[in-house]
C-alpha cells in the first residue's frame, strides 16, 4: 500500500488520476497493471479485459485511492480534507476524529462509526488524542486513562472530551472494538474504570436527529451496556458490565444485541425481560433461528404470543417453517386473521411460503385460499407461467385485488424479492402503491436496500422519484437517510442515485453555508460521501 504524503493535495491526487487514466487510455500495459492489481472490475482480466471494459475518469480515481488504502475516492478526498484541520482547526480536527469514532446517536447526525478511517487518522497523527482522557478511552490509552484516575478518582463519572461522554460510554461506544488492535486495551480500560468506582449504568441522552450533540434527547438514554452488547456486539464486553451489575433492562440492549447469540444470551441470563422489548419481533428481521429459538423459550405466555400477530409477522419477514414451528410449540395463537380477514395460513400462501403454508395446514388451519390468493401466491412465487395463466381467466387481476393483497409489492421488494417484483409490476401491478412497515412504495424500499438494478427497473416502469412514504418524505429523503446508515451491507446507493438523476430527479448543488449539505429541488439535506459526488457530478 502506498503511502500518503505527510500533507495531502487532493489536486495532486486529482492529476495522478488523470494521468493514470491518460496511460490506460494509451494501452499501457503498465496502467492496465495497476487497474487489475487495485480496481476490483478489472481483478482477474488480462490486459485486453481490462483495456475493454472502457473505464473512465472516476474508475482512475477510485484505483488511486485503492492504491493509498482507501475504499473509495470520496473516501480518500474526505480523509485529505480532514487532514487540512490539522493546522487550522486542531479542535474540529478532534471533533472529526471522535465523529469517525462512534454512530450518530452518540457523535450527533446520521453516520455509523468509522473505525478505519479513526484508527488511520490516528496512526498518521499519533499527537492527535493529546492529554484527552476521553478520547484516550475510545482509542485504548491505558496509560492515560490510569494516570488521569489516580489525578482525580472523581474523573470516572464525569463527561467531558469533544462529545461530552462520561469515560464508560465513550469506551463501549467506541467503534474501535471491531479492530483487533484496540480491542483488548479497551477492555483492560473498561475493566480499570469499574474498579475506580464507575457507575455501569452510565447514559447519555440521545443525540440522533432530531436531536443534537448540543441538544440530546432523553427520551430513549444511551447506556454503556448497549454499547457493548447493542452497538458493538461484544460479549466479553457485555459480561464485564453484568458482572458489574449493569441493568440488562435498559430498553436498548436487548433489541439492538440479536445480531449477536452470545451478547443476547447473556443479556437472558442476567434477567433482561423479553415481553414489551419487541425483541421477539425485531429477531424476526434476522434470519437466524437459534437466536430467535432462545428469545421465545424465555417468553412463553408472553402477549406478544398470546395475541397471534408474531405469526403474522414471521410471515412477513419470510422466516422459515422452523421459525413458525418455535411459535406453534410456544402457543401462539395460530387463529389469528390479518386485517383483512385473512388466515395464517392464506397469507403464508400469498408469500409465496408453500413449506409455511403446510406446515400450518399440519397445525389444524384449514385451506381458504381463492383465486385471487392464487394469482398473488405465483408472483411471489416469481412463476411468470402460472400467473399469466390465471390472468388469463381472470383479466380484472391485479386490479380486482384487495388493498392488502396489492401492498404485497412494495412488502416483496423490502424483502428484496427481486423476481416477485417484476413478475407483479410487467402484469400491471400498481407500482406506486405503498405498504410495508413505513409505508412506501416499491422504489423507496429498492432504493433503502440499495438495490440498483430494482431501482432502474422500477423506474423504467413508471415508478417516479416523488413517490412518499410514511414519514413524510420521498424516494430522495429515503437516499438520504439509507446511503449514511447503510441498511445494508452490500447496497449500491450511489448507482442508485445515478438511476433517479436518469430518471428526472433533479441534480444536487452545494450548500454554500455547510459543505456537508446539499440542495435537491429546494430542499436541504444529507448524503453520504459518494451519493454526494453523484448528485453534485463532483467526479474530477
Amino acid at each position: 500500500m502506498k503511502r500518503l504524503p505527510s500533507r495531502p493535495d487532493i489536486a495532486q491526487l486529482k492529476k495522478q488520476a488523470k494521468e493514470l487514466f491518460a496511460a490506460y487510455r494509451s494501452g499501457d500495459t503498465t496502467a492496465t497493471d495497476r487497474f487489475r492489481e487495485s480496481l476490483p472490475a478489472a481483478a482477474g482480466r488480462n490486459h485486453d479485459e481490462v483495456f475493454q471494459l472502457g473505464l473512465r475518469l472516476h474508475d482512475a480515481q477510485s484505483c488511486i485511492a485503492r492504491e493509498y488504502g482507501f475504499v473509495s475516492w470520496v473516501e480518500l478526498k474526505t480523509y485529505v480534507e480532514t487532514l487540512r484541520l490539522k493546522t487550522i482547526d486542531p479542535v474540529a480536527l478532534a471533533l472529526t476524529f471522535a465523529r469517525f469514532v462512534y454512530a450518530g446517536d452518540v457523535a450527533g447526525g446520521m453516520n455509523r462509526g468509522r473505525p478505519e478511517m479513526a484508527a488511520r487518522l490516528l496512526s498518521d497523527n499519533p499527537d492527535l488524542i493529546g492529554g484527552d482522557p476521553w478520547l484516550a478511552c475510545a482509542v485504548g490509552d491505558v496509560a492515560l486513562v490510569r494516570r488521569q484516575t489516580e489525578v482525580d478518582p472523581a474523573w470516572v463519572n464525569q463527561s467531558g472530551g469533544p462529545l461530552n461522554l462520561p469515560p464508560l460510554i465513550a469506551a463501549t461506544h467506541s467503534s474501535l472494538l471491531h479492530l483487533e488492535n484496540y480491542k483488548h486495551r479497551i477492555h483492560e480500560i473498561v475493566d480499570l474504570l469499574l474498579n475506580a468506582g464507575a457507575d455501569p449504568n452510565q447514559t447519555i441522552g440521545n443525540r440522533w436527529p432530531p436531536a443534537s450533540l448540543e441538544e440530546p434527547s432523553d427520551d430513549n438514554p444511551i447506556s454503556a451496556l448497549y454499547g457493548a452488547a447493542g452497538q458493538n456486539h461484544d460479549p466479553e464486553l457485555t459480561r464485564r458490565l453484568l458482572n458489574a451489575g449493569a441493568d440488562p433492562n435498559d430498553n436498548e440492549s436487548l433489541y439492538h444485541a440479536l445480531e449477536s447469540l452470545d451478547c443476547t444470551r447473556l443479556l437472558l441470563e442476567a434477567g433482561a425481560t423479553v415481553t414489551g422489548t419487541n425483541a421477539l419481533y425485531r429477531a424476526l428481521d434476522f434470519d437466524d433461528l437459534p437466536t430467535f429459538q432462545l428469545l421465545v423459550s424465555r417468553a412463553t405466555g408472553a402477549n406478544e404470543l398470546r395475541d397471534g400477530k408474531l405469526l403474522l409477522w414471521a410471515i412477513r419477514r419470510r422466516r422459515s417453517p422452523e421459525h413458525i414451528q418455535a411459535l406453534l410449540a410456544a402457543g401462539v395463537d395460530k387463529t389469528v386473521l390479518t386485517r383483512d380477514g385473512a388466515s395464517a395460513h392464506t397469507q403464508a400462501v400469498r408469500y409465496g411460503l408453500p413449506d409455511v403454508a403446510e406446515v400450518l395446514l399440519q397445525a389444524g388451519l384449514k385451506s381458504d385460499t381463492a383465486d385471487s390468493d392464487l394469482f398473488v401466491a405465483a408472483c411471489a412465487r416469481g412463476d411468470t407461467g402460472t400467473a399469466r395463466n390465471i390472468k388469463t381467466s381472470r383479466p380484472d387481476f391485479p386490479d380486482a385485488l384487495s388493498e392488502s393483497q396489492l401492498r404485497l409489492l412494495p412488502e416483496l421488494a423490502a424483502a428484496g424479492c427481486d423476481s416477485a417484483v417484476r413478475v407483479m409490476v410487467e402484469l400491471d401491478w400498481p407500482i406506486a402503491v405503498r405498504g410495508g412497515d413505513w409505508s412506501a412504495s416499491a422504489l423507496n424500499h429498492a432504493v433503502l436496500r440499495g438495490d440498483a438494478e430494482l431501482t432502474r427497473f422500477l423506474l423504467a416502469h413508471g415508478a417516479r422519484w416523488t413517490e412518499e412514504h410514511g414519514y413524510g418524505d420521498n424516494v430522495c429523503g429515503t437516499l438520504s437517510w439509507a446511503s449514511i446508515n447503510r441498511p445494508v451491507e452490500a447496497g449500491d446507493w450511489a448507482a442508485c442515485a445515478q438511476a433517479l438523476i436518469a430518471h428526472g430527479m433533479p441534480p444536487a448543488e452545494r450548500d454554500p453555508s455547510d459543505p456537508a449539505i446539499v440542495i435537491v429541488a429546494d430542499q436541504r439535506r444529507q448524503f453520504s460521501e459518494d451519493v454526494n459526488a453523484v448528485l453534485v457530478g463532483d467526479i474530477d
